[in-house]
């Protein structure tokens, strides 16, 4: 997050609304920016799509974009959270120039570990055409390639480059895609969205070798993090998979969709998910906000007046000030997303009436946005856990939600379409609870933790 910091304390500093308004719509673009130009350029692509493929033809492209997507992030997810550590570690000692190596020996992790799956998905369990098949096998590799790079734009300052490459890109695909799908049918979409894809990833990596000039060795170095740090690697696929789990199983409802070729999803769910968390967007914004203003300058003091062996009252006074901060950041979380939220409940038969949505979706809908909201604050209590280096704390977090909306989904799904929803909805709200028990025990506690269970010489 180096970087964003100093542009929202600029903005946010500014003795006026603008500077707020400012601040805010800058964390909205950061923290949800790349994800709302794809959703955009996706949408573009269906709409444009239509108009030259048939409607089987236009859902084969769909899905196989979800499957990309939720696949590529959950099996991605242990080498993206170890990368992360083992940059930041080379940003701290200052030794970035083994950053080009780490990228590419994590690029190179990443496909060698997939390609078998991948290559017995496309090639051999789905009855697709062959160059359908290709077009799918690289959109994966793409998708997969971009959640590596994005590791690395952490330590970038430049974010706005970011946001460029990644709305050109988006743009790029959606303008092909009429041109190509024309001639081409859905193999055109496929092309379409891919090249928008291959202008993110490789205008990405660009980004980061001009950044880091440096020759490109070592190319796994960092794979000895994943012993030393088996449980953020175990965090990173334990809570995407919960995060993905619930679609998964509800593709085996009694009423989903056999596409051709052999997929198979639950659209009402999906789409509903998918409207359900787009509810969540100024609430990411905020919380990059708050994290990367007040919380995060009392986050330093509390550390550095450790470092420079202050008095232990000194050190209970900014740990005090760090609690009153996330006490302001969760209080502003839930009047902001409580009222979306609630706004999000009670307009959505107008919404769904407007965008002309299967009103099947409807209560799915509403449970999706009342789980997002709680999903959401759990995902920003799991990152301050990831602040303090709670690894295993954050790991059983994880496992909780896992676990609960594994099997509440299930059981919802064995009772029927009118329960379709809660499984979600009660998964949520369970390890928002379980997580706030976790969270708050250890920061409350947090003066203690870093002398004693957090120290090294301790337990020596």
């Amino acid at each position: 997050m180096a970087g964003i910091g100093f542009v929202l304390r600029h903005l946010t500093t500014k003795d006026n609304l603008f500077g707020l308004l400012g601040g805010f719509a800058y964390s909205a673009l950061i923290a949800t920016g790349p994800w709302l130009f794809t959703i955009i350029s996706l949408t573009s692509i269906l709409a444009l799509g239509s108009m030259f493929t048939t409607f089987d033809q236009q859902m084969a492209f769909r899905i196989t974009v979800i499957y990309n997507f939720s696949f590529s992030l959950v099996f991605s997810g242990p080498v993206v959270l170890v990368l992360t550590r083992y940059l930041a570690d080379l940003v701290f000692i200052k030794q970035v120039e083994n950053a080009p190596g780490a990228l590419i020996g994590g690029l190179m992790l990443v496909y060698a570990t997939q390609l078998p799956l991948a290559i017995y998905f496309y090639f051999f369990y789905l009855d697709m055409e062959l160059s359908s098949a290709i077009s799918a096998f690289t959109n994966y590799f793409l998708i997969n390639g971009i959640w590596v790079a994005t590791v690395f734009i952490t330590a970038l300052k430049d974010y706005r480059t970011i946001m460029r490459i990644f709305l050109l890109g988006m743009t790029m695909g959606a303008v092909f895609n009429p041109f190509l799908s024309k001639d081409m049918g859905v193999v055109g979409m496929y092309t379409g969205f891919n090249s928008g894809l291959v202008i993110i990833l490789f205008g990405i990596i660009a980004r980061i070798f001009a950044e880091y000039p440096y020759e490109a060795v070592n190319f796994f170095r960092f794979l000895g993090y994943f012993r030393r740090y088996w449980d953020l690697a175990l965090l990173g696929f334990t809570f995407n998979l919960a995060t993905w789990v619930d679609k998964w199983i509800m593709w085996f409802a009694p009423e989903r969709e056999e596409v051709a070729g052999g997929f198979i999803s639950y659209s009402n769910y999906d789409s509903a998910m998918f409207l359900a968390y787009l509810t969540i967007v100024p609430s990411m914004a905020s919380f990059v906000l708050s994290m990367e203003t007040r919380f995060f300058e009392y986050y330093l003091k509390f550390y550095r007046e450790i470092q420079k062996h202050s008095h232990f009252q000194a050190i209970q006074a900014i740990h005090r000030e760090l609690i009153n901060a996330i006490h302001v950041s969760g209080r502003n979380f839930i009047i902001l997303q409580g009222s979306i939220t609630l706004l999000a409940i009670l307009l959505a038969p107008q919404l769904f009436a407007w965008l002309d949505i299967n009103f099947k979706q409807l209560a799915m809908y509403r449970l999706g946005a009342l789980g997002a909201f709680y999903h959401v604050a759990v995902l920003f209590m799991n990152i301050m856990l990831s602040y303090f280096d709670c690894r295993k704390k954050a790991l059983q977090v994880g496992l909780v939600f896992l676990l609960t909306n594994s099997l509440m989904t299930w059981f919802c799904l064995y009772l029927g379409f009118s329960f379709y929803g809660y499984g979600y909805f009660a998964a949520s709200l369970i390890t928002f609870m379980v997580a706030v028990i976790i969270t708050f025990d250890h920061l409350l506690d947090l003066p203690y933790h870093t002398f004693v269970t957090q120290n090294a010489s301790v337990g020596k």
